[in-house]
Parts: C-alpha cells; structure tokens; sequence
C-alpha cells in the first residue's frame, strides 16, 4: 500500500504534497506523487520541471519516506487517470489540493477534485494551501 498525491506545481500541489508526505511517514508506507501532463499539449504549466520533483525527493528522503514520481500523460479525464493509478499501486489514500472555484465555475469547468472525491472507492484527504 501507498500514499497517493496529486499534484501541480503550485500552492495547492505543495500542500498535498506535505500532507501526504505526513501521512505516509504517520502510516510507515511509501509515497507515489502522480503529476500528469495532458498529452499532446507543446507547453504544460502543471507538468513539474526537473528542480521541483528533485525538492520533492529530497524532502521525502529527509522525512525517511520512500518516493515513487509518476508522470504518466492523461488525455481529456485527469480524475480518471489518478484513480487508475490509485488502483493500480493499491493506495491506501488519496492526497488532493484544492482551490477556490465560484460555482459557476465548476459548473462550466467541471472539477477533477470534485470527481475524484465523488467517484473514489478509497478515502480522500483534501487539502487547501
């Protein structure tokens, strides 16, 4: 079993990063950190660059926590691809940010944090920076 984190390059992404981190360490497990870019998009600002996953690995490995980064490429349902990946590496939770959205917003957009917390078999914890 593993932690599970979603995560972006940004505040929210940090914060469910550190949660998760915690909570892996708190459950003695390991930590999978999925950060999926859309494919075929030329330029990504939710892909993380080289410096943020080496942060990452190195406050993994200060806490003892063993680090699995995935970067799998999803197309239109990121929600979709992380909870395949959830089943996949058996998570034990799921780590998301979240990030304030008017509810029409999530009305036109839609929200992959929203289906992820709707459609997930396994506890979610939900995050805000």
């Amino acid at each position: 079993m593993t932690v599970l984190v979603g995560y972006l390059p940004n505040a929210e992404g940090e914060a469910a990063f550190r949660a998760g981190l915690e909570e892996a360490a708190r459950r003695s497990t390991s930590l999978t950190v999925v950060n999926s870019p859309r494919s075929g998009a030329p330029v990504t600002s939710s892909q993380a660059d080289e410096a943020a996953l080496a942060a990452l690995v190195a406050s993994a490995a200060e806490a003892g926590v063993e680090l699995a980064v995935r970067q799998d490429h999803h197309e239109d349902d990121l929600a979709a691809t992380i909870l395949a990946i959830a089943d996949e590496v058996d998570a034990a939770v799921i780590v998301i940010g979240l990030r304030h959205r008017s509810v029409v917003g999530k009305l036109l957009m839609g929200s992959a944090a929203q289906r992820i917390l709707l459609d997930s078999e396994r506890p979610v914890l939900a995050v805000k920076p």
